[in-house]
Parts: structure tokens; C-alpha cells; sequence
């Protein structure tokens, strides 16, 4: 695996880093490409989450914790510098093949330095029953990026404030708040934070790059589109009902459906859910017409656009979208 160096030492924002992670995917030459990063406190949003109802945003403002959303889905995550951020870029588009190498790896590179970690759930890694790392995943030309985080020394007040979780999610993993979920790497490695970055380096990397200043303001320039208030905030259209639920194996889902009668004119997806192996958009375009009726929405889901979610069955999304559980 390549290891892509920035020419300095700068403090940048989240944006950046997200930008840097597409460049990579599209302009260097290296089939596995990895990356570790920090950022001043931050929260950190899934594609297709609503930012009001998943982060407290005065909480935030009061506290100078900027927010961000990536391409990836997934739910919310907080960053600061006790937390470090784990980039992966490799060629390919298999989400689950993808996925499963990522966690293989790290988790051996883990194991080498003496943490013993395991995985857990869609997208989680634990340390001692507590969780240390979450992932999230998307595709772009030809490439697949995965990120995540790895808990270290992070503020957890921070946290546990700026991150609202639904109650529904909490229930699902039988557990009262965020804070009884997480544990911290320094209470189960006496590597400083600087030797554990300098350690998971030399298990993952045999080689390493370092970006130009061309290369730099290439990245900048895709930033723009990160720190734009509509993708921040992202595409809400109107709906005259919305049908939400959380699944077992996908986690939640929302759909905001347009309705005429009884007939879809539009439907918009919602949640902490990963993407699957077709895009959110075709399964969104499918249902647009069809009528709102089991068979209906059989017809116009039956080349597999369910699959847009990972995990997601049809008859668990048509469920869904004709509230019936």
C-alpha cells in the first residue's frame, strides 16, 4: 500500500482532506492508497443525513465545532486532535469486497502492534467491547474510498453533545447514550498517539507518495464544492409524507415520498444507511410514477434497485415505503 504524503504540515480542514481522498482516487497511480489525518473539533455527516435532525447545531456554533458532509453514508462522526482519520483508496468498485479488505487489513495491522481488535456490526471496529473506529464508503470513477475514524484521546464531552443520535439507534445496540458505546486506544496501548500513527503506518505502508504543490491547489479546487452551503446541507425537496424505520443489518431509513393520489411523483432517501451496489439515485428514479401498492412497487424495484442500500431487501423496502411492519 502507497502512503500519500502533503508537502507540509499546515492545518487544514475537513474539506480538504475529503477533497484529497478524490484526487488520489483520480490521479495517482497506485492501486492501494493510504492516508492518516487530524482536524480542530469537527462533526462529520453522512451523505444522506439531515444535518438539524442529527447534530446539535447550536451546540456546534457555541463550542467553534465546524460541520462538514462527505459522499459517503454512513452516520454522523465528531473529529478532533485526540481522534486521528483513516483514508483508504484503492481501484474497484465491489462495496462488499472493498469493505471486508479494509477491515482485514486493519485489523491484522491492529493486531501486530498488539491491540486486539475485532469488528462488529455494518461498519465498526472494537476494542475490548468498546468501539475505537467506524467506516464509510463510496465510489467514484473506477475507484473505491473508504474512510474512518480511530478514537485515540478524543473529547468525548465534545462528542456525546454535538452528536444527536435518534433514541431508535441506541435502543437497537442496548445501550443508554453514545458515551457507553466508545472506549479510547490510549487505555489499552501505551503507544503515544504519535507512535501508534508512526506503528499502523509501517504495518500498512511499503512505499509512499508526496503531493506537489500543483497537486495541492488541484485538491483546493474540489474543496469549493465541499464548503458549498447547498452541498453541506444538501437536497431537500418537498414531500407530503415521510415513512422512516430502522432495519436490522442497514440502519435507518427515511423515505420522503412526493405523492399524487396515490401515485409517487418523487422520493428522496434519508439516513445513517451505507450505499450499495447501484446508486441511491437509480433506486429513487425507479420509484418515481409507480403507484404506491405492493405490487406496484415490486414491478418497479424488479431489477434489483433495492440494492442501492447495502443490506436493504426488497420486500423490507416496499414494507417501508407502504408502512407496513
Amino acid at each position: 500500500m502507497t502512503y500519500i504524503e502533503l508537502p507540509d504540515h499546515g492545518q487544514r480542514d475537513v474539506s480538504f482532506y475529503l477533497s484529497m481522498e478524490e484526487y488520489v482516487a483520480h490521479h495517482v497511480d497506485a492501486a492501494d492508497c493510504f492516508f492518516m489525518w487530524q482536524v480542530e473539533p469537527s462533526v462529520i455527516f453522512g451523505r444522506n443525513q439531515v444535518a438539524e435532525a442529527e447534530v446539535n447545531l447550536d451546540y456546534c456554533r457555541r463550542h467553534g465545532i465546524r460541520t462538514f458532509r462527505r459522499k459517503s453514508g454512513g452516520g454522523c462522526v465528531y473529529a478532533d486532535m485526540g481522534n486521528v482519520m483513516m483514508s483508504y483508496v484503492t481501484r474497484g468498485e465491489s462495496v462488499g469486497f472493498t469493505y471486508n479488505k479494509y477491515v482485514t487489513t486493519l485489523l491484522l495491522a491492529f493486531r501486530r502492534i498488539g491491540i486486539n481488535a475485532t469488528a462488529s456490526g455494518r461498519n465498526d471496529i472494537l476494542v475490548d467491547g468498546g468501539k475505537v473506529s467506524g467506516s464509510a464508503f463510496y465510489q467514484t470513477h473506477g475507484h473505491s474510498i473508504v474512510h474512518g475514524t480511530l478514537l485515540y484521546d478524543t473529547d468525548m464531552d465534545n462528542m456525546t453533545s454535538a452528536i444527536t443520535p435518534p433514541s431508535d439507534k441506541l435502543q437497537s445496540k442496548g445501550v443508554g447514550s453514545v458515551r457507553s458505546r466508545i472506549t479510547l486506544l490510549k487505555d489499552h496501548t501505551d503507544l503515544s498517539l504519535g507512535q501508534l500513527k508512526d506503528a499502523l503506518r509501517r504495518q500498512l505502508c511499503d512505499g509512499s507518495v508526496t503531493l506537489t504543490p500543483a497537486d495541492i491547489r488541484s485538491i483546493e479546487a474540489i474543496e469549493a464544492e465541499y464548503m458549498s452551503t447547498g452541498f453541506i446541507f444538501g437536497k431537500n425537496p418537498p414531500y407530503t409524507v415521510a415513512r422512516k424505520q430502522r432495519i436490522e443489518g442497514v440502519g435507518t431509513v427515511e423515505a420522503r415520498i412526493d405523492l399524487r393520489g396515490n401515485t409517487i411523483r418523487n422520493v428522496c432517501f434519508k439516513g445513517d444507511f451505507l450505499p450499495g451496489e447501484v446508486p441511491i439515485e437509480r433506486l429513487e428514479n425507479a420509484l418515481a410514477g409507480a403507484e404506491l401498492t405492493p405490487a406496484r412497487l415490486t414491478m418497479a424495484l424488479a431489477g434489483g434497485e433495492a440494492a442501492a442500500i447495502r443490506g436493504m431487501q426488497t420486500e423490507a423496502l416496499i414494507s417501508l415505503l407502504t408502512n407496513k411492519t
